[in-house]
């Protein structure tokens, strides 16, 4: 009995996903070795609400039978962070785009195609509801050539530094910048997210030319990105530094989110916050706000409190009173 003990706890093993296609998963091992597996039948018993119950980033232990080809995934350990997003799929309510990140960089275009600061601002919210840092990457900016690419380019910069967001400007074509990025990147977990044709995979290739990541087009009809990353892959960039690159993202829902807290992930709104005469308020039109006050006064960035305001009346959060 003491032998049989043994030898079952000798094929659990550790290991970190690395690639999940939904129901094939690669894990990398503790030894470095990858192995293919699969969701063990207990473990989807578990009740969990996602599209995914295992996502890229996760530490996992696994159980190999000799006579199987997939090992089986038995357990998932606590994770210490992940980014969400509301699933197309109507069965289930969320999906996990990755876990367990040390920084989360969004990457964002004025043209071909243009990023809208809503969706910015909504991934960075998520990043601070999850407590993942974060930094905006804006590419392609060899495009940026005409006064209007020029001042957007200028006020985006103005309002991230107002919100206290690095934001570092590269052209993955033309590889400008790209230490700034690397010198962030380097011994991290990075995630690389953003809507498809901003160049995420191309930049990916321009930090580490040996990968070769497939990049995809801009289509003429609607200036929009054609998907080239279909599911999440975490790949080893440089020595002991990783990307997770995800699918080009359209809408990111907010999940789990309360109206009473999203103030405090606004970080230039927070400031403020503490001096208005009600602990709840909720900077609209309440006597004595002092973030609208402030707003007026040009101190917060107008596309940021626009954005806060339009979360604040979505369907997507909810109320504690």
């Amino acid at each position: 009995m003491l032998i049989t003990t043994f030898a079952k706890l000798k094929m659990q093993r550790k290991g970190l996903v690395i690639k999940s296609t939904g129901s094939f998963i690669k894990v990398k091992l503790q030894d470095g070795s990858v192995c293919d597996c699969k969701i063990g039948g207990r473990f989807r018993m578990k009740g969990i609400r996602n599209t995914n119950p295992v996502a890229v980033g996760d530490w996992v232990m696994i159980e190999k039978k000799a006579n199987e080809a997939l090992a089986l995934i038995t357990e998932l350990e606590p994770r210490r962070n992940y980014i969400i997003r509301k699933s197309i799929n109507l069965s289930r309510e969320t999906h996990i785009i990755a876990s367990n990140i040390d920084i989360a960089f969004v990457v964002v275009t004025l043209k071909q195609p243009r990023t809208s600061t809503g969706f910015i601002d909504r991934f960075l919210v998520t990043c601070e509801a999850y407590e993942i840092p974060a930094c905006i990457i804006l590419n392609k900016t060899d495009l940026y050539t005409d006064d209007e690419a020029i001042d957007l380019w200028a006020d985006l910069q103005y309002t991230y530094d107002t919100a206290g967001y690095e934001l570092i400007p590269v052209s993955a074509e033309k590889k400008q910048n790209l230490d700034a990025v690397k010198e962030r990147m380097n011994g991290k977990i990075c995630l690389f997210s953003g809507h498809s044709g901003v160049g995420k995979s191309a930049l990916i290739n321009a930090i580490s030319p040996g990968l070769d990541r497939r990049v995809g087009e801009i289509s003429d009809a609607h200036d929009k990105g054609k998907h080239t990353t279909t599911f999440a892959e975490l790949i080893e960039v440089m020595p002991n530094t990783y990307v997770i690159d995800t699918p080009g993202i359209k809408e990111l829902g907010l999940i789990d989110l309360e109206k009473s807290d999203l103030d405090g992930y606004f970080p230039e709104i927070f400031k403020y916050s503490h001096a208005c005469k009600y602990n709840s308020c909720l900077h609209e039109n309440e006597p004595g706000c002092a973030v609208r006050q402030a707003f007026e006064e040009g101190e917060i960035p107008h596309s940021r409190y626009v954005n806060y305001l339009g979360m604040l009346h979505s369907d997507e959060l909810q109320k504690k009173w």
